[in-house]
């Protein structure tokens, strides 16, 4: 799996997702198996590239390359220049966000709001890579379906975007009007993918490792995207890749070495946004991981109240340690009900 220059060691991306995606969790999902993973879409707009919120999103120390930067705006030369922006400051890839659904985002025309307009979409996508290609940095897209369930004009805007240069498409089967609601389609993944020559992204619901095998069949894609899953559960990658390489389920990974792997990241997470925000910060991360386990929901409501790194860190120690007591191997959620392929489909 390539895009542009770059080979990318399996196609299992992690899906960039504000407030989620940032270096440390990137870094644990890569090391954990997945291929490629977006940063948290950054604004294009100038005046807002100080902040501190910002400079922690830009934040590539140590990270393994490809490095991959999301931009979003509205305006052309504006996410030019923050392609060339970023680029100059270690971006190997520009992803344009053209899938966002938040409606702070799209109030203003940014985001999946873009597909609205396609003459601007396509200003946007030509603009961006002709910022990005001197550097020989390959330009990507996220999009949804469309607008709306009436408006689904993924197919127009992907046809247009690879014709300007863009190296890949990725499609989160759902339309901007849905949001996260309902359930993710992958007929119009599977028209994007016939559509094009370039490779082509799945993402939507894929959370679990017969779902991705079922999704890749359906729409043909070069690889898929897994967002919401990954939260709590980064060695997701690690558990499809076993299944789509050998049909079998991996064995669950021994509690303990989950426990390494959050420890780790949670220092990794401080060292980010040292001790006031890291600690509060790091409480949605611990909350996926432990909710579903036993005594997830009352230590839960107990990590909320810490108030200090090192006392949070401790707690999960203790509280992962005594799990393993009782369960050495990471004890699994009750399935999901299986879908038909079909269904994937439809």
């Amino acid at each position: 799996m390539r895009i542009g220059p770059h080979e990318l060691p399996n196609r299992l991306f992690v899906a960039p997702m504000a407030g989620v995606t940032d270096r440390p969790f990137r870094q644990l999902c890569k090391r954990l198996g997945a291929g490629h993973a977006v940063s948290e879409m950054v604004t294009s707009r100038a005046d807002l590239r100080d902040s501190l919120k910002t400079s922690r999103r830009l934040n590539h120390d140590g990270e393994s390359a490809p490095i991959a930067v999301q931009i979003a705006g509205t305006d052309a030369e504006m996410m030019a220049e923050a392609a060339r922006y970023n680029i100059d400051r270690g971006a190997q890839i520009i992803d344009i966000n053209m899938g966002c659904p938040a409606k702070k985002v799209c109030n203003k025309w940014a985001g999946s709001a873009l597909m609205q307009d396609e003459a601007l979409a396509l200003d946007i996508v030509a603009a961006v890579v002709e910022a990005s290609a001197p550097h020989g940095v390959p330009v990507t897209l996220k999009m949804r379906t469309g607008w709306c369930q009436q408006a689904r004009n993924a197919v127009t805007i992907a046809r247009g975007a690879e014709a300007r240069g863009v190296a890949m498409v990725t499609v989160h089967g759902r339309t901007r009007e849905q949001g996260y609601s309902g359930q993710a389609e992958y007929e119009t993944i599977a028209a994007v993918k016939a559509a094009l020559s370039i490779p082509v992204c799945a993402n939507g619901d894929i959370d679990r490792p017969e779902k991705a095998r079922d999704v890749l069949a359906a729409t043909g894609a070069d690889a898929i995207m897994i967002g919401r899953a990954a939260q709590g559960r980064p060695w997701i990658f690690q558990e499809i890749a076993h299944f789509l390489a050998t049909g079998e389920h991996a064995a669950p990974p021994a509690t303990l070495q989950v426990r390494e792997w959050l420890l780790e990241h949670l220092e990794d997470h401080y060292g980010l946004y040292g001790e006031l925000a890291g600690v509060r910060t790091a409480r949605k991360h611990i909350g996926w991981a432990v909710h579903a386990l036993p005594g997830g929901e009352d230590f839960r409501r107990r990590m909320n109240r810490i108030e200090t790194t090192a006392e949070q860190s401790r707690a999960v120690h203790d509280f992962l340690g005594e799990l393993a007591g009782a369960h050495p191997l990471w004890p699994e959620a009750a399935p999901l009900p299986a879908e038909p392929v079909d269904a994937l489909a439809a």
